[in-house]
């Protein structure tokens, strides 16, 4: 269905996207609140999470009270109304991340992957199914927009994994450099005339969640010797099936123990960014992105890689370092796994 209306589609077709929308998005939002109602361990309760709750709620109820879109002039109002709910959702994973540091400060326990397995299929659901909506709506009001060269909507039919990776790049070097006063070298290995059909917005989510991460395990290795930084290397390949990018840093890997943790929404070794701002008395949800902290850059790198078929896996050598494989499905007969 994305690719199908064409980077100038018609106002038929614009009707059509509007009246699918107008019958899929509230059941989504309704699967949502009530997973968000019933949350156990009490992270339905915290103030964060019913927040979140609320703002799903009254995007339901403004969804479900528009008049059935029917004519041209219809499908203009309910794209402004899309406009409206997909920036009042554009915080939802900070402010869900406030309440679970909330919770796992209340346990004051080291929370791994098999302690609390409920909230974590939740969560896998409840982001990958986020993932779903702001694709949809995203898709939609895209089209609306002045249409870059080879995009159809939010999907680039000539996305080069090379320059969003450069880009990705650029952007966590960026921060490390804000951070850390300064940062590990990137070398990227790939064709960048190389193009596939993608959406460039994930590929450098993705990405730059990855080298983030590596150059936080190089920079604190290597901070206080006199060695340079090993440069941390980013591998573009081409295959028939998948394109995969392997970034690969000797930041001194992770202990085999660990493995599973990196996975959980639940840990993360930096201090949180959330609780930082929150005893700043500032507000969170609109805070700077910051080089760690959240622990949920694997988990939802790993959910926006599945959304289209691919995959994220992770092997580490633990003295040594650690390399990341994403692995993108090539666009074009992957169905969106409805949630």
């Amino acid at each position: 269905m994305l690719l199908d209306f064409g980077s100038k589609p018609i106002e038929r077709q614009l009707i059509l996207s509007a009246q699918f929308l107008q019958n899929e998005l509230p059941v989504r939002l309704a699967h949502r609140v009530a997973e968000l109602e019933t949350v156990p361990y009490g992270l339905s309760g915290k103030a964060s999470v019913m927040k979140v709750r609320d703002w799903y709620v009254e995007s339901f109820k403004e969804l479900r009270d528009f008049p059935r879109v029917r004519d041209g002039a219809d499908e203009l109002a309910f794209t402004d109304l899309l406009r409206g709910i997909y920036h009042r959702h554009r915080n939802v994973v900070p402010v869900m991340a406030l309440g679970l540091a909330e919770l796992k400060r209340e346990l004051k326990s080291e929370i791994g992957v098999s302690d609390l397995p409920e909230i974590h299929t939740m969560l896998d659901n409840f982001y990958m199914s986020r993932i779903g909506i702001r694709m949809l709506i995203g898709q939609h009001i895209a089209l609306h927009e002045p249409q870059k060269e080879h995009h159809i909507g939010l999907i680039d039919t000539r996305c080069s994994p090379a320059r969003v990776c450069s880009d990705a790049i650029a952007d966590a070097r960026s921060i490390c450099m804000r951070e850390r006063g300064s940062a590990p070298e990137v070398t990227i290995y790939g064709d960048p005339d190389f193009a596939c059909p993608y959406v460039p917005s994930h590929l450098h989510h993705m990405v730059f969640e990855l080298v983030k991460n590596s150059l936080r395990a190089v920079y604190d290795r290597y901070e206080s010797g006199s060695m340079e930084p090993p440069p941390i290397r980013v591998v573009v390949a081409e295959g028939e099936e998948d394109v995969t990018i392997k970034v690969s840093d000797e930041g001194g890997g992770i202990p085999r123990s660990g493995m599973p943790r990196i996975w959980t929404y639940l840990y993360t070794t930096a201090a949180s960014p959330m609780e930082e701002a929150e005893g700043r008395n500032g507000d969170a949800a609109n805070g700077p992105t910051v080089l760690a902290g959240y622990g949920y850059g694997l988990p939802i790198s790993r959910l926006y890689a599945r959304y289209f078929g691919g995959d994220l896996q992770i092997i580490s050598m633990e003295g040594y370092g650690t390399d990341a494989y994403l692995h993108l499905h090539r666009l074009g007969n992957v169905q969106e796994p409805l949630q």
